[in-house]
């Protein structure tokens, strides 16, 4: 993979604080090509904007009739007194609020359809991330980013459609009926105030961008911290650490306390600020209406429709220090998660990719050359024949690279010399699908999600029936042990299935392999956290699952690979030694040194 050169770093900075990056991602959620539906809503809902505001600037000009209608400045027609005036003011309000609740009532399916879009968008990015950037990761971190950037989505489009461009609007609509109204000053006085207003909330709120950043990055630490520490809940309690992560939880809080009370405090400034210039500006127009009263060029009501203008301008002013601040913000959390969106996987299908043909399951290593890191190779010209139905075991001392050959031939990462194949196919020119649907995988630590046997087993076949399910059971050797729990299938197994003890969990794993029904199967280290009468147990299941297969086993217990057809001895990445279990006794070399080993370390 490429690295970074300080060019492309500054870039990528820049990109990630670049709010136009994300509006750009999220505008065609608003004008979808292939929805016309989402189209039709959104022109319905900016319909209803426009007459909701309409109606919200012409209020104030019946208002200010109904209370001529009262002074001694007019006298009360008979056909449209100051009855009908009140009246015809409480309906152009209500359909000023009415329009505007149709408006949101129209775009929610969108916002909702777009959050929802994104969501998924996002959860299937990440099951197509390397094993590399998953070893990497930090739940806790992810989960927040992910919760907030998701979140933000219905929040940026709805306020990018309904708040910047219908408040420029009403604005300039306000502002005209002043000025034709009465004169210039008053149109200057609005226009300094709303200058001044944006320039202050938008100076400060671009601090408070940061401090909320800041603020946002601790609270992700924190929550790191905090699933962390409850995932590894056993370790906790085996080092008596209770306290220690408490602190380092508190520890965590604290900086997270410090950031939102700078955010807090920058808020308080800002809406001070926000007041003192909307008042100082509502004074002085004011003021100016209060000397037209007074000379006679206005009426009490122009005094009163003034006013009314002047709050229903404040209203939107101080809604869009809101809704900028909002935006900022939602522009900062969606930026994050485009920024996972824009992690590319490290494996991928190449174009034109075909799905993998089995005839056999005859899998090929050819002078195979991998490092996880480009300065430290694990594997150095291996070459491997396992034929279709054969059973070949893999041994040697901790990273000689027996798991990586597991994870290569899975395809979590891309040979970086040589070619690794399935009945003649390299596995870089097949479907990743059709490469995982061929081969079945029981690992040492068989993790299990939070659900019930039965959906645990049935992971292995999407849409398996229940008698499906139960001959893989029985064929695991597992069946009489669920039946005769009380809820039998339906046992709920707990977080990573810690209900169940090391060889129920490897029983239950064998069993959705089972019904997965491979003809490629890998068992990697299957047994060797087992103690010796469960692995004795799950070995008749394991040889079960084997029958009709092509079988690789990486193994570290030599006793549960005595019956393979081949052992192959892995050393500093290249094969030291291979052969059947007696003709490498007979060689005398790193596998009988090891067997002998082993054997010694049971009989004490």
């Amino acid at each position: 993979m490429r690295r970074l050169t300080p060019t492309d770093a500054a870039l990528s900075k820049e990109q990630r604080v670049s709010g136009w990056r994300v509006i750009r991602r999220v505008a065609p959620y608003l004008w979808p090509d292939d929805k016309l539906w989402v189209k039709q809503r959104v022109v319905i809902a900016l319909a209803m904007l426009l007459i909701a505001k309409i109606v919200a600037v012409g209020t104030p000009l019946i208002y200010a009739r109904a209370v001529d209608a009262l002074s001694d400045a007019g006298a009360p027609d008979l056909a449209v007194g100051a009855v009908g005036l009140t009246v015809a003011y409480g309906v152009a309000r209500l359909m000023s609020n009415g329009f505007q609740q149709l408006r949101d009532a129209v775009f929610a399916k969108v916002g909702q359809g777009a959050l929802r879009a994104l969501a998924l968008q996002t959860f299937e990015h990440i099951h197509r991330l390397s094993m590399r950037y998953h070893i990497g990761r930090k739940t806790g971190g992810l989960s927040r980013i992910i919760e907030r950037g998701v979140k933000g989505v219905d929040f940026l489009l709805r306020f990018l459609l309904f708040s910047i461009g219908p408040l420029v609007l009403e604005l300039l609509m306000i502002a005209g009926i002043l000025f034709y109204l009465f004169d210039v000053w008053y149109l200057a006085a609005v226009f300094v105030t709303i200058a001044f207003y944006v320039w202050f909330t938008f100076a400060v709120t671009e601090w408070r961008v940061k401090l909320r950043k800041q603020m946002n990055d601790q609270d992700t630490d924190a929550n790191q911290k905090a699933i962390d520490s409850l995932l590894n809940f056993e370790t906790v309690k085996y080092f008596g650490a209770e306290a220690r992560e408490a602190r380092r939880y508190d520890s965590a809080m604290a900086l997270y306390q410090e950031a939102a009370l700078k955010t807090s405090y920058s808020l308080a400034f800002l809406n001070f600020g926000q007041s003192f210039l909307i008042t100082t500006g509502l004074v002085v127009v004011m003021v100016l209406a209060a000397m037209g009263v007074q000379n006679g060029s206005m009426s009490v009501g122009d005094f009163v429709m003034v006013n009314a203008y002047m709050i229903q301008i404040t209203m939107p002013l101080n809604f869009l220090g809101t809704v900028y601040r909002e935006i900022r913000q939602a522009l900062v959390d969606m930026g994050e998660m485009f920024d996972l969106l824009e992690q590319p996987p490290e494996v991928s299908n190449k174009d034109g990719a075909k799905d993998l043909n089995i005839t056999g399951g005859h899998v090929s290593l050819k002078d195979v050359h991998f490092g996880y890191d480009t300065t430290r190779p694990i594997l150095k010209g291996v070459d491997l024949d396992v034929p279709a139905g054969q059973n070949i075991a893999i041994v040697g001392p901790s990273g000689s690279g027996k798991s990586t050959i597991g994870r290569l031939l899975f395809r979590f990462y891309d040979v970086t010399g040589g070619s690794l194949q399935i009945d003649g196919q390299d596995v870089r020119d097949i479907t990743q699908t059709s490469l995982h649907d061929a081969i079945g995988v029981v690992p040492q630590d068989t993790v299990l999600f939070n659900d019930t046997i039965r959906y645990n087993i049935a992971y292995g076949k999407d849409g398996a029936s229940h008698s499906e399910i139960e001959d893989a059971a029985r064929a695991a050797q597992i069946h009489d042990f669920i039946m005769a729990l009380p809820d039998g299938y339906e046992t709920t197994v707990g977080e990573r299935g810690l209900k169940l003890s090391g060889g129920e969990k490897q029983r239950v794993g064998i069993a959705r392999t089972l019904l997965k029904n491979p003809p490629i199967l890998l068992l990697d280290e299957a047994t060797s956290a087992l103690d010796s009468g469960t692995e004795h147990e799950i070995q008749d299941a394991l040889a079960k699952a084997a029958e009709g297969r092509t079988v690789i086993t990486i193994a570290h217990r030599l006793s549960t690979i005595a019956d393979a057809d081949r052992i192959v001895v892995l050393a500093d990445g290249q094969i030291a030694e291979q052969g059947s279990h007696a003709e490498l006794l007979e060689m005398s070399g790193r596998y009988a040194g090891l067997w002998h080993r082993q054997q010694s370390e049971e009989a004490a």
